[in-house]
């Protein structure tokens, strides 16, 4: 388990990064490839002298990028404009295009082992899994309230299928995990995080917060959640970061996080190789990538990356890892 998290160098991004995806194949082997708020996917080099985004297309979504996943070659983006593209990584060439995924703002993608379905949840609080090889729309699920109990409309924001390829995890606004079985659709659980959801009912009538990110552990038996606490003024993230673990078939939350040293969202966590460790980013106006034990749930190691973070890649070692954010990124290693 490391014990030093480093930020080993910074470099810029033309705009908001909300998501990051490795490089298949000779050419982009080791690239990375971003989401943008410029509507566009980036390609850079993070171990390159100087560090330059630029984007693999003149194509562009229309609006902000949000998901981004690889499949052999090809890279899947989802974007703010209910569209899925699929982008030869190689020559940026669009393979294909679905106009109308969602109806509303599609928020996270994630793919499963092997790569042949692709996963996507968006604020019409739909679940849909789509053939990467055909574009064709699988499943499609919906058991989430469209509403919050206050009567307002709720998002669905996090998505993670488990390393065996059995389990899909997905997490919404109000602080809701459903574990779905992807060989029949079944919901297997339903784990509630209540304190991740801080609504205000007198000043400004608004709520902040939510299920931001989910992960399973590498046997996937632990499921981990993140977003932050409860929230004093919803206008701004000033509350502690938190993390729950459950074994999620049990529904037994086995750690319970609170980080108010480094506050804001849990964009983004990934396990450790062992299952020993987990890794957490995010933030507030700065940004963090932390290291909890999953013995204790203590911060064995942690570091400010100095922008928002909103997703990161480690390497196949696990000694180091890439953070995209707020016109930043990061290369921060693990020791």
């Amino acid at each position: 388990m490391p014990s030093t998290v480093k930020v080993d160098r910074t470099f810029s991004l033309p705009g908001v990064a909300f998501c990051v995806a490795d490089g298949a194949g000779p050419e982009t082997a080791s690239r990375l490839f971003a989401g943008l708020s410029d509507f566009a996917v980036h390609q850079f080099d993070p171990a390159a002298e100087k560090v330059e985004a630029r984007a693999i297309s003149e194509s562009k979504h229309e609006s902000y990028v949000m998901g981004l996943v690889r499949s052999g070659s090809s890279l899947i983006s989802g974007s703010y404009d209910g569209s899925l593209i699929w982008w030869n990584s190689e020559t940026g060439e669009i393979i294909r295009r679905v106009e109308k995924a969602h109806d509303r703002w599609i928020r996270m993608l994630a793919v499963t082992p092997g790569g042949s379905r692709i996963v996507s949840v968006a604020d019409d609080m739909r679940t849909r899994i789509w053939d990467t090889a055909t574009g064709e729309r699988i499943f499609d699920w919906g058991d989430y309230e469209q509403k919050t109990p206050q009567g307002y409309p709720s998002m669905l924001y996090a998505v993670a299928v488990s390393p065996d390829g059995k389990w899909l995890a997905t997490g919404d606004r109000t602080g809701q995990v459903q574990v779905r079985d992807l060989t029949n659709g079944n919901i297997a659980a339903t784990i509630e995080t209540p304190v991740m959801y801080t609504w205000d009912p007198k000043a400004r009538r608004h709520s902040i917060g939510g299920i931001r990110s989910v992960a399973f552990s590498g046997n996937s038996e632990l499921l981990a959640v993140g977003g932050m606490g409860k929230v004093g003024n919803i206008d701004h993230l000033d509350a502690p970061s938190r993390i729950e673990v459950f074994h999620w078939q049990t529904q037994e939350r086995r750690h319970e996080i609170e980080d108010s040293k480094f506050k804001g969202l849990v964009e983004a966590l990934q396990f450790g190789p062992d299952d020993r460790w987990l890794i957490a980013a995010g933030g507030d106006h700065n940004g963090f990538v932390s290291i909890f034990s999953m013995q204790d749930g203590k911060v064995a190691a942690q570091e400010k990356t100095g922008q928002h973070v909103h997703d990161f890649i480690v390497n196949a070692a696990a000694t180091s890892l890439t953070t995209v954010g707020h016109q930043q990124g990061t290369v921060v290693s693990l020791s």
